[in-house]
């Protein structure tokens, strides 16, 4: 993350008012715009077992398998490089759901023996090295252990990383919101599975009716509005 400092002296109370702070600088964070590069970005999915699922209460089951799907299909069309992992699989966390299986058939898969950050897996570490790219999306169950150790972990390691939010579920809206608030203060960016897709795809001239077949066979309104507009071309 380029951070740039900009130090500032507070300014001086209002007469009659006491001054602690007159001597104190306070930095001012500014940021630059970071945007998903689809040449540069490798996908993590991390942990959707079917075990874990059970314990995803801040998204409806058929909600959520959509958004996880949707990553799925965008990670595809895109070509993205992505590493499956899963954690004590032989235990109570269960197998990985057979979708993201069927998938990526070819792609890395870690089954960690019982690591709980992911990162604390020499494979799964190098399988993200041997992808070659900068940046990482990452998505899994649940929220604040899966997710959250392992985009730390990346963060720390040098690598710009983004959490698909929608497509990483956890207990409560309350644990999920307080995982996001620590994600995002060490510069993790925080994303939905739709704001992915439209960073990665940038242009609508690059494809119309492939990207916007995706969209549509995940978000019914975006497939009313893809109707709507075949309706008028052929009038």
């Amino acid at each position: 993350m380029n951070d740039q400092r900009d130090y500032r002296v507070r300014k001086r109370p209002a007469a009659g008012l006491p001054d602690f702070n007159v001597h104190m600088r306070k930095p001012i964070m500014t940021y630059t715009y970071k945007r998903l590069d689809k040449d540069d970005v490798a996908l993590l999915l991390v942990d959707h077992q079917a075990g874990l699922l059970s314990l995803v209460r801040d998204f409806s089951p058929d909600e959520f398998k959509n958004n996880v799907l949707a990553v799925a299909d965008i990670a595809k069309f895109f070509n993205i490089p992505t590493i499956l992992t899963t954690s004590f699989e032989d235990g109570p966390n269960g197998p990985i759901v057979p979708e993201l299986k069927d998938a990526f058939p070819n792609a890395p898969y870690i089954a960690r023996p019982g690591q709980i950050n992911a990162w604390d897996n020499e494979d799964f570490v190098q399988a993200v090295r041997d992808t070659g790219k900068k940046q990482l999306l990452i998505a899994g169950v649940v929220t604040d252990v899966c997710v959250t150790f392992p985009a730390l972990s990346a963060r720390e390691a040098g690598y710009d990383v983004f959490v698909i939010t929608d497509a990483s579920g956890t207990f409560s809206p309350a644990v999920r919101d307080a995982a996001w608030n620590r994600m995002s203060q060490a510069g993790v960016q925080l994303m939905n599975w739709f704001s992915m897709a439209g960073e990665l795809h940038r242009d609508w001239r690059n494809d119309i009716e492939g990207f916007g077949g995706i969209l549509a066979g995940h978000l019914p309104a975006y497939s009313n509005l893809i109707q709507s507009r075949d309706s008028a071309t052929r009038r």
